[in-house]
This record gives structure tokens, sequence and C-alpha cells, in this order.
């Protein structure tokens, strides 16, 4: 059989960084096996539904260069590809089981379910279920006469499905990166299959998605391990073949634990595939550091295209222990990928941040020297705009950790150099030129080239850092430097 592998989030909210990773693994596993790869919507809980989350899935997805075999808007021949468009398979599933014996209708309350509960807990009960054991004294198909429980459901009487959950039985499975798995059915519960609005949950969806859709490897977080002993239950009611699974090393915060939202906000790591979209980072460097985010090829190599990841990708590489999330990691992938793009591919997005901060560009050689002069210094393309703003616009402000080198005798020095660069032609006012002069100053004054360089830049740019400043000076012209320089002598 051919392998199949589906990514399947929940519309509740924007695609995080670890569905992101969930993705491409699917993906890449996918690719390197010939495989199909399916995006499948689990919208089933629809009270926690997101206006527009499963779009921000699909242009995710696309954004990182990971193509759809079959989902949403793309068809396929095991659709619908979304949950709610699914109903009625969920509910012939569900009376087989029924049927069979193996799951049962729920017809409590609310209210008398957590009244088992506290009595079970005054009991001397830490963790009360409703399980092989409670579910003897509760209104269900199981201890209800059946001519009632025909009467309830014809009346519209509101139930849930229940699976019937063996009671003390061991569940086995291999896990394809956690090897040998073992659950004792003594700690589930008898899970809800069918909820009262008629929708199925997770588990029943899941297991019937994946057996319909022909799903041959179940690839996603650790999170789901505790969830797999239910799902096989199903699969051995049923009488499928269950995938194989994999369950995914958990993404670490930097300071530890899993990275959840609040986190990675607090650690200024951006939580959300759009984030990193709106945030102007290359998508190439996303995906190369979350392909490494749990997984390595076993060499010590670090930067691949997705097609040479494709390659590489196999399952018994990936770790069990978690993976720290190390954002200079990612900045480090990403200042990769900015030098790997030439300067005609970086300018159409550069020149469109430059325009959409509102500035004017005299023309594409210009853009062109920008870009040149940057290009080795920048981590993220919205970095050309911060960083070279000051060859647009003169500074309004200076930084104040550069202002620190500015000294009691920088206003003579800057002074001294000026008065030499004010003798220069607009023709004589070229990078080798300004450099010798500012030797000149220095040697004049004895003093070390950072004495003048400093103030000059600051004075120039506003900042402490930055390109190559005498190709920057040339670049703005003679009467835009010396001008800069004197609104910086009146102001500091």
């Amino acid at each position: 059989m051919s392998v199949r592998v589906r990514f399947a989030p929940s519309p509740t909210g924007f695609l995080h960084i670890g569905g992101l990773r969930t993705a491409l693994y699917n993906y890449l596993f996918a690719r390197h096996n010939d495989g199909t790869f399916v995006l499948r919507i689990e919208d089933t809980d629809q009270s926690r539904y997101v206006e527009g989350a499963e779009q921000d899935i699909i242009d995710s997805l696309e954004w990182a260069g990971m193509e759809i075999d079959e989902g949403p808007g793309k068809g396929g021949e095991h659709g619908p590809y979304r949950q709610s468009e699914r109903k009625d398979i969920y509910h012939k599933y569900a009376k087989q089981l029924i049927e069979q014996g193996q799951a049962y209708y729920a017809f409590d309350t609310v209210e008398e379910i957590d009244e088992m509960r506290e009595r079970l807990k005054a009991s001397g009960n830490p963790s009360p279920k409703y399980d092989a054991i409670t579910r003897q004294s509760m209104k269900n198909s199981l201890t209800l006469p059946q001519d009632e429980v025909e009467k309830r459901l014809e009346n519209g009487d509101e139930y849930v499905v229940r699976l019937k959950v063996p009671r003390k039985e061991t569940i086995r499975f291999e896990d394809e990166i956690r090897g040998h798995v073992s659950f004792d059915t003594e700690g589930l519960d008898d899970q809800v299959l069918l909820k009262s609005d008629g929708m199925p949950t997770y588990h029943l969806a899941n297991v019937v998605d994946d057996h319909t859709m022909e799903i041959t490897h179940v690839i996603r977080g650790e999170e789901w391990l505790s969830s797999t002993p239910k799902h096989m239950l199903l699969y051995d009611a049923f009488g499928w073949q269950a995938p194989k699974m994999a369950h995914l090393p958990l993404i670490m915060s930097p300071s530890g634990g899993k990275l959840s939202k609040r986190k990675a906000e607090s650690e200024g790591i951006p939580v959300n595939t759009k984030d990193y979209i709106s945030g102007n980072y290359e998508p190439d460097a996303l995906v190369n550091f979350l392909a490494y985010l749990g997984w390595s090829p076993g060499d010590d190599s670090e930067i691949h295209t997705m097609e040479e990841l494709c390659d590489l990708f196999t399952l018994d590489r990936v770790s069990k222990g978690g993976a720290v999330f190390n954002f200079k990691k990612l900045m480090w992938y990403n200042e990769n990928y900015i030098r790997e793009h030439s300067i005609e591919e970086l300018k159409p997005r550069v020149e469109a941040l430059f325009l959409g901060k509102g500035f004017n560009i005299p023309n594409d050689q210009f853009l062109t020297t920008v870009i040149e002069l940057l290009h080795e210094r920048v981590s993220k393309v919205d970095e050309f705009v911060s960083m070279g703003a000051f060859f647009f616009e003169a500074p309004e402000a200076y930084d104040e950790n550069a202002l620190k080198k500015w000294k009691d005798d920088s206003p003579q020095l800057v002074l001294s150099y000026k008065a030499k660069i004010e003798q220069l032609s607009d023709d004589e006012f070229e990078a080798a030129t300004l450099k010798d002069r500012l030797k000149e100053t220095i040697e004049e004054h004895e003093v070390g080239f950072g004495k003048l360089m400093m103030p000059l830049r600051i004075a120039v740019s506003g900042q402490g850092f930055g390109p190559d400043l005498f190709p920057a000076l040339e670049l703005i012209g003679k009467e835009e430097v010396l001008k800069r320089i004197d609104t910086a002598l009146e102001r500091l």
C-alpha cells in the first residue's frame, strides 16, 4: 500500500508553529516515500471555531512550500475533507458499535455526572470516571430497560454515545518513534464518541476518517499519545487495521517546559505561522529550522532545501526527547537564506517594503546600492528598511546606546572632518576619498579610528551600527551629508 499521511488541524485558532512542524514532518515523510499528503480540517468543535482559521492554515502551508495532494479546495477521492461535512458517516459507524455491543447510549445530565464524581470523591476516589464500574449506576442503555431506551430516543431526549471500554486490559502498540508503548484500560473512561449535539468527538472522527481515507501513518504531536489507547480500542472494535503511529517530541521553551503561547510571547518568540509571514521571515529558513527541531540527518549538515529534506527525512531519525526552540538559531538560518538570495531576487521585496513605509526611491541603481551595502548585515528582509531608512531621510533621533560613544571631543573631530569634505567637488565625493580624509583627520588629532568614525556614523545615520560608512556617505551625497552633520552638531 502506498504511503498516505494527513495533517489534521482544528480551526480553533491560527496555525501554531508546533502545528506547522507537524505538517512539515508529514509532508517530508510523504514526499520521501512518494506518498500522498492530505489536509483534513477537524472542525467538530463548533463552539471554538475561529473565523478565518481554516484559510490561515491553507495559506500557511502554501507559504511554507507544502503543497497538499488532497484537501478542502483541492479535492480527492476520500472527501469531504472537513469533519463538519462528514456527520452522517460518523453516525453510521457509531450505530455499528452500538449494535455490536461495544458502545452505548448515555442519557445522564451534566448535573448527574457531577453528582457521581462528587460522591466518589467523598468516598475516597481521587479521580472518578464514567467507566466500567460507574456506568452500572448511571442512566444508559446498559442499565435502562430496552423499551425505555427506545422511548427516550423517540422522544428526542438528549444523549451521548460512549465507548464501552473493557476493564483491566492492557493495550499495546508499536510507535515508530517511541518503540513499544502500553496502557492499562483501568485508567481510561468510557470515552464519548458522539456528543449531544450530534457531532463526533475527536476520537471517533479521527479513527473513522483515518480508516476511510486510507491513512497509513499517523504522525502527530506527543500530546496525542495518551489518546492512542482509545483509538486502538476503536480500531479493534471495528475490526480495522490501525495505521502506524508516530508521536513527535514536544517543542520546548528556552526557559523549560512546553512552548505554550504564553511562554512564547514572554520570550519574544512568534507563536503563530502568520506572525512569521507578516514578520517577513524567510519561509525556507523557518522550514529548515523546524525540520531540525526534533530530527537530524545524522551528520553535521544544517542547510538543506525542501527537496533535500524530503530526500533525507526518515522517522527513525526523529528524537524522543523534547526539542528546545532556539530563536537565535532560527535567525542564523534566516541570515543564511538572505545571503543566498541575489540582489535581483531581493529587490522587488525590499522595494515594496520601502514604498510601503512611504519612502521615495530616487532610481533603480540607488535601491540596488542600498541592498548591496546592507546585504551582509541584515537578519531579516524588513531590516533593510529599519537599518537603511537613513539613506532616504535624515535621522529624527539618535540611538541612546550609540550616544554613549559621543564624547566631549567628538564635535571638534566631526567639525574638522567636515571642513575637509566641504572642499571636495561633487565628483570627488566618493568612498575612497572620504575615507582618506578621515585618516588625515585622525592623524592630525592623534586619535584612534573609532573616535571619529562613531560620531560621524551617529550624525549621518542616527545609529551606532550599519553598513560600510564611506560608500553610504557617497550614496547620500555631499549636500545632505553636510546638512546632517550640522544638525547633529547643533543637537548634540
